[in-house]
């Protein structure tokens, strides 16, 4: 009797870890997929219609305003040619402290010397102000790969 008792609590057991074991393997299938040209961000499911990336620099900016700004469009220029003559990309350099560029610095709420992105959907809009770019000043390379590769994300639709 005991010895059956045994049994049936090692195979119940055995059916435990096998359910838990095909779940977790289910999980992992499904949950790390997303479809191409999809958002991983919530709320950001439709397909990215241009990306905006702005140098806003003051009108004497120091040498490391110019480097970010060099570099940025270095790496626009050389990686995605076809997105910014199709408009998929757009990229300049604006002068945060000249007022026709008011409405630009406002739509994005720059307050100083940045590297931002915008990412248009049908439905938003989505800033960020890129402060690694101006630890990688001193790497162009680094700087260069590292900027593609956000860039291509947020073509992606990928926000993260």
């Amino acid at each position: 009797m005991i010895q059956n008792h045994v049994q049936t609590t090692h195979a119940r057991r055995s059916l435990f870890f096998l359910i838990v074991a095909v779940f977790v393997g289910l999980i992992l299938v499904t949950g790390c997929t997303t479809p191409a040209g999809q958002s991983k961000t919530a709320g950001f499911s439709s397909p990215v219609e241009k990306v905006e990336v702005y140098h806003f620099h003051p009108t004497n900016g120091c040498r490391s305003c110019t480097t970010v700004g060099d570099y940025a469009e270095e790496t626009v220029k050389e990686y995605f040619p076809n997105e910014l003559r199709n408009g998929k990309l757009i990229f300049d350099h604006i002068n945060f402290q000249d007022e026709k560029n008011a409405d630009l610095v406002q739509q994005y709420g720059v307050t100083g010397s940045s590297l931002m992105i915008g990412v248009y959907n049908k439905t938003s809009f989505t800033r960020e102000n890129n402060r690694k770019v101006w630890y990688m000043t001193g790497n162009k390379t680094q700087y260069m790969n590292y900027l593609k590769g956000v860039i291509d994300q947020r073509l992606a639709g990928d926000l993260s």
